[in-house]
């Protein structure tokens, strides 16, 4: 598997870097570097009226998200970067100094995602899009293994749909009348 893995940023590495994506990659992950695209999200949706429930939703998966990858499993886990085993890849941002499984910011992507898609928001179909370049772009800058991105979708899934059920029983329990 480790060796599969290297095959596939080394792949990248090799047919996919170009000066557009060298510019647009650090960018794109750079909106997701502390969740700060999905915590703006959440609170806009939070102040909208109507929108709510959805905001609270990405709120409540997030900080479940950040609860399990940054303080459970990331320390837990311990795993090392590509750019660690392979420093002769020209890293165009910082290199992160946590570890590297599983990708905080495709897990803090996909939380959004799936928060918003289980909360009923049709804005998860544009957040989807943009989770998928944040994914990419980690694999992109070299900074995770294909496995670190695939398990923070994972996680994304599981604590985004868990946040926007935690944020529907919240709701339900201050005002079970607003049903």
């Amino acid at each position: 598997m480790h060796s599969a893995e290297l095959a596939i940023l080394d792949w990248i590495q090799t047919h996919l870097r170009c000066e557009f994506l060298d510019m647009a990659m650090p960018w794109i992950s750079w909106t997701a570097n502390h969740g700060e695209i999905w915590i703006l999200l959440a609170v806009v949706l939070v102040l909208l009226k109507g929108q709510r429930r959805h905001g609270a939703a990405v709120a409540f998966g997030l900080t479940l998200d950040l609860i399990a990858c940054n303080l459970v499993l990331k320390p837990l886990i311990g795993r090392l970067r590509p750019f660690v085993e392979r420093p002769d890849v020209v890293l165009l941002i910082p290199p992160p100094g946590d570890a590297s499984f599983p990708s905080g910011h495709t897990a803090a992507s996909f939380a959004a995602v799936f928060a918003l898609k289980a909360s009923g928001s049709p804005l998860w179909k544009p957040a989807l899009l943009w989770a998928l370049l944040i994914a990419f772009s980690r694999l992109y800058l070299y900074v995770h293994w294909p496995s670190d991105v695939l398990g923070g979708a994972v996680l994304g899934a599981v604590v985004g749909w868990l946040g926007a059920k935690l944020a529907a029983a919240a709701a339900d329990r201050i005002s079970p009348e607003a049903k």
